[in-house]
């Protein structure tokens, strides 16, 4: 493909926006990393006879020369259709300024929160209010490297699937079960139903995060810790609350919680990023759980 003004060309520029995105059910994945990802799952979600991941790709000569493996991945995914372009066409499909020659358009999973909960989750990441999509994509790519099991992102969140998020994942998208578009209330009572405790990460909270680490580690070794009384156990299923970049949990987020959590402040910062802080909470769940 040369045409920059051919509409296959604008379909996929579409995908850009929300509009294009919510008519069209597919979302653009950019650079080789995403798109690997996306073909992988893809790959594997065929061979097990379920709903496709990638519905196509489009890429330069310059990429596949880098990158010769994409050309096996299509040849093992016979439904993906794969078109070659210009440099100049995929820059005007791409959402960046300087796209790394090859993008896809992807599926929009539909994933309902019962399909989560029945496979009896132990650790979950729920956004509250994130509309930063850098952030959104961090935490989530923090919970796939912590082993969670899924991210539930609430309403009035960020799209998950705006290029900027996509990009920041980098293909842990792909990886674990993302439930959009849930009412915080729904999303708590399902968790609780299941099992989970509810911990908000807050700057306030009475909880602190190191002595509830140190309590585990005594649990686990045999050891003494003097834990306050109620104070919540790690190595439970759990559910973390992450709130909005500015004004972190309300309270009537707060409020739904059983706990809410603290991550100590050494230095004399103010606070913590939210996807920092989302890193350091799921870690220190991930790592009371599978050692405990």
């Amino acid at each position: 493909m040369t045409n920059v003004r051919a509409e296959k060309v604008r379909e996929v520029a579409r995908l850009a926006t929300r509009t294009g995105r919510a008519r069209s059910g597919e979302f653009l994945a950019e650079g080789p990393q995403a798109v690997r990802e996306a073909m992988k799952a893809h790959i594997a979600r065929e061979a097990e006879g379920k709903d496709a991941v990638v519905r196509s790709i489009f890429a330069t000569d310059d990429c596949l020369d880098r990158y010769p493996e994409f050309e096996e991945m299509v040849a093992k995914a016979p439904g993906v259709r794969a078109r070659l372009v210009s440099p100049e066409v995929l820059a005007a499909m791409a959402d960046t300024v300087t796209p790394q020659g090859i993008v896809a358009v992807c599926v929009i999973p539909e994933v309902k929160l019962e399909e989560v909960l029945a496979a009896k989750p132990r650790l979950v990441a729920v956004l509250c209010r994130v509309q930063d999509p850098g952030n959104a994509g961090t935490i989530l790519r923090a919970a796939d490297a912590a082993g969670a099991d899924a991210v539930v992102i609430t309403n009035g969140s960020v799209d998950i699937y705006n290029p900027k998020a996509v990009r920041s994942t980098v293909g842990s998208l792909f990886h674990l079960p993302i439930v959009s578009n849930v009412a915080l209330s729904e999303a708590i009572a399902a968790l609780k139903g299941q099992g989970s405790t509810i911990l908000a990460a807050d700057g306030y909270g009475t909880a602190d995060l190191d002595a509830l680490q140190d309590a585990s580690a005594a649990r686990r070794t045999g050891g003494k810790f003097e834990s306050a009384e109620g104070d919540p156990v790690l190595e439970e299923p759990t559910a973390w609350l992450f709130g909005n970049e500015g004004q972190g949990l309300n309270e009537d987020e707060l409020s739904r919680a059983d706990h809410r959590v603290a991550v100590p402040l050494y230095g004399i910062a103010e606070s913590l990023n939210v996807s920092t802080a989302a890193t350091v909470c799921m870690y220190a769940s991930a790592r009371a759980q599978r050692r405990g």
